[in-house]
């Protein structure tokens, strides 16, 4: 029944941007966090970025600067403004969501960064 909807993937040149979201739908009746995590092959999963509902966030030190969240709590939604983008940005961006008693993951949208 849960569904996080993940677009705005893609191909970008070094030094582009992109911007991602994730729309959460279905039986989500409280969202404490949404933000994002990426996985590179061969790689951990990492943290992007998580936003809480009063809007304080945390970032991974790689992203600091380049990467933005903005979250539109009446549509269930987070947003990932990437800047200056890296072909080391390269992965599986998953979108993450923390109702408060459970966690729920998007499918992935892949992000490739060419030099």
């Amino acid at each position: 029944q849960v569904r996080l909807v993940e677009s705005g993937g893609g191909l970008v040149q070094g030094g582009g941007s992109l911007r991602l979201s994730c729309a959460a739908s279905g039986s989500i009746f409280s969202i404490t966090t949404m933000g994002w995590y990426r996985q590179a092959p061969g790689k951990q999963r990492e943290l992007v970025g998580i936003m809480a509902s009063d809007g304080s966030t945390n970032y991974a030190n790689s992203v600091k600067g380049r990467f933005t969240l903005s979250r539109d709590n009446a549509k269930d939604t987070v947003y990932l403004q990437m800047n200056s983008l890296k072909p080391e940005d390269t992965a599986v961006y998953y979108c993450y969501v923390w109702s408060g008693t459970s966690a729920y993951w998007g499918q992935g949208t892949q992000v490739t960064v060419s030099s």
